[in-house]
């Protein structure tokens, strides 16, 4: 049918809008539980902008010092900062998929929470660097010099991943999205309550606290949706869900453990160069967990996915880096990629 057609003068109502389209809209309330998470979501916003950053003086850090913790909230926003596209992008479809109205709601908040911690980066980055770009800024150290081309290398391969979810979101049930958002939020969650007890910086202590608090909002909406969802899974569903979970452990490992270097495309010396900069980093009070407590985070999460997906007989992937065993699941791509921070 052309747009240009005009069919009122040939019939009464008109025809069924085609979908997916966010029309024609409703207001379904079903889902106690997400009118429950949204109502305290508008009771927990908060900004960015007015933590107490009165408190931090950069100038009591070295160049060195500086660059390190800017380096660690840059890596923090190849995920971070993603995230408010990303969530829009799921929040449209939930539009398009004509969810009851909280769920829509609920996702419209995560954005908004996304948005607050893609600020807390910028931020950060912006006061410790004085300059608000951590890719043209000129490093004033050798340490600052190999941190920079990190963190160029990774922006480059988050370019690789935008592209991947672009396709991947039209592509995908919102069941398959619910379960790779959870296991980026179940990771989250628990680094960001771990820094919030380890940095010394009021500023951060008092961010990290909040951040932590969104993150474990997110994952009781993930939570609620699966329970609602995921007892009519199909198998097609739950192989893809599967392969999700694998997926996202190798793309998130890069800010929760390390980059594994067979899926991400870093130079030789990235790892070196980042453990370099995190010693720094924790030798002035600035929380990172050391190398163990990073594995340790990564297996605690991925047993408590398991437990989730084990009630609903979908297969978990073998985590061989945290010795965990499962289903093999081999050629991932960056272009696979679903999960977010």
């Amino acid at each position: 049918m052309s747009s240009k057609e005009k069919l009122a003068q040939s019939m009464e109502f008109p025809p069924e809008t085609p979908q997916p389209n966010v029309y024609p809209l409703s207001w379904v309330r079903k889902t106690e539980k997400m009118e429950e998470i949204y109502a305290a979501a508008q009771k927990e916003w908060w900004d960015p902008a007015k933590l107490p950053w009165d408190t931090l003086d950069v100038d009591s850090y070295s160049w060195e010092e500086r660059e390190s913790i800017a380096y660690w909230w840059t890596i923090l926003s190849v995920f971070d900062a993603s995230a408010p596209p990303v969530f829009a992008a799921a929040m449209i479809k939930t539009y398009e998929a004509h969810e009851e109205d909280a769920v829509r709601r609920c996702f419209f908040s995560v954005t908004r929470d996304e948005q607050n911690h893609e600020q807390f980066c910028g931020l950060v980055i912006t006061k410790m660097l004085e300059h608000p770009d951590p890719l043209t800024y000129e490093p004033k150290t050798e340490l600052g010099k190999k941190l920079q081309k990190n963190a160029k290398w990774l922006y480059f391969n988050g370019g690789r991943y935008w592209e991947g979810y672009k396709k991947a979101v039209p592509k995908y049930s919102l069941a398959v999205l619910f379960s790779s958002f959870l296991m980026g939020e179940i990771a989250s969650a628990t680094i960001f309550h771990q820094m919030a007890a380890g940095c010394t910086e009021p500023v951060f202590k008092e961010g990290f606290t909040k951040v932590g608090r969104d993150e474990g909002r997110h994952m009781a909406i993930c939570m609620s949706l699966m329970e609602r969802d995921y007892p009519q899974l199909g198998a097609e569903d739950k192989k893809v869900i599967t392969r999700q979970i694998r997926a996202g452990y190798l793309f998130l490992s890069a800010i929760l453990f390390e980059p594994p270097t067979e899926f991400w495309d870093i130079p030789d010396d990235f790892i070196e160069n980042q453990r370099a900069g995190e010693k720094v980093c924790r030798e002035v009070g600035f929380f990172i967990p050391e190398y163990d407590a990073k594995k340790q985070n990564w297996i605690d999460a991925m047993m408590n996915l398991k437990g989730v997906l084990d009630k609903y007989d979908i297969p978990f992937p073998a985590i061989p880096e945290c010795g965990i065993t499962g289903e093999e699941i081999t050629d991932i791509d960056m272009e696979d990629i679903i999960p977010v921070f």
